[in-house]
């Protein structure tokens, strides 16, 4: 059973007060050993209320859109999150105009016979996605590397069921709980090709020690409740359990957060200059581009800011 006190936009009530908000960012800056944490976070706390507020107002916007208009106001919306999640480990944000870049790009003009799946987007030395994967997740990403968006939408957990019925193939394994432990399945050493020892070494390190193995099998308790960041294990909120890759490649740690800010970025660009083929797309539901992208819109709704949430609240 999945263990989060995630109660949606109700569950950031808590920041619409600037006292809370004060309180909140000072305590963040002197784990953060910030030379004045009350100044610091007397002089954030406006700055990060409005940066949630805004990010809820573009949420909601985003539910009653139409489906062309959702990418725009959902990137937007995630952009503001995001921001008010650098805000509480750097004081000082933004210092220069290169973090608020993008930090990514992707090909303006769409080559004929274009296929989504294999469209991609390159990491950028300066802006906000180099910049928030530093600061929040202590990763640092190369300028120039690229990701699909196929290898984007493998690891949103919510999708596995789509992946198995126009791929043929699954992305994720559930992991089951019994008496409050949680037990990863057998077959999961067949993916990984790895031992019993392997795999639980592979996945306490990974995870960065927040799990703790049983001398039996593959049974292990939690010692946090949230892995939004950087682990192996994954969330899916729709079935409210905790999932694993089936690739253990270096994508499998990559923060979920930060893959919904890539696909939402393509999106909103696809958005506003590829408007005949997102025009096509909406309205003709040509092939499978559509079901998925549909899917991971919806997700995102929801999904997006509960990754903003649980990091808030580590």
């Amino acid at each position: 059973m999945l263990i989060t006190n995630y109660k949606g936009w109700k569950s950031y009530a808590r920041f619409f007060s600037a006292e809370h908000c004060q309180a909140y960012l000072k305590n963040n800056y002197k784990k953060c050993n910030n030379d004045n944490p009350e100044q610091k976070g007397y002089e954030n706390c406006y700055a990060f209320l409005y940066y949630l507020e805004h990010g809820q107002i573009y949420y909601q916007q985003a539910e009653n859109a139409p489906l062309i208009l959702k990418p725009i106001l959902l990137f937007y919306g995630l952009v503001h999150l995001i921001k008010a999640c650098i805000l509480t480990v750097d004081p000082d944000y933004p210092e220069t105009t290169s973090v608020l870049a993008h930090g990514v790009s992707t090909r303006k003009r769409k080559k004929q016979n274009y296929q989504f799946f294999q469209d991609e987007v390159k990491f950028q030395r300066n802006g906000l996605f180099p910049f928030m994967s530093e600061k929040m997740f202590n990763m640092k990403q190369l300028e120039g590397d690229k990701i699909t968006m196929e290898e984007l939408l493998e690891l949103i957990p919510e999708l596995d069921d789509l992946f198995t019925v126009h791929e043929s193939k699954s992305t994720f394994t559930p992991i089951y709980t019994q008496n409050e432990q949680l037990i990863v399945p057998d077959k999961l050493m067949d993916h990984y090709h790895m031992t019993e020892d392997r795999l639980k070494e592979f996945l306490t390190t990974k995870s960065r020690n927040h799990i703790e193995f049983s001398n039996e099998g593959l049974t292990f308790q939690l010692n946090k409740s949230s892995f939004t960041g950087i682990s192996p294990i994954k969330i899916n909120l729709e079935s409210s359990s905790y999932v694993l890759p089936h690739k253990k490649d270096n994508l499998c740690l990559f923060p979920e957060l930060m893959v919904h800010y890539l696909l939402l970025y393509n999106l909103s660009m696809i958005a506003r200059y590829e408007t005949e083929w997102w025009g096509e797309l909406t309205k003709m539901m040509p092939n499978r581009d559509y079901p998925f992208i549909k899917s991971f819109l919806d997700i995102t709704l929801k999904k997006g800011p509960f990754l903003v949430y649980e990091y808030l609240m580590e």
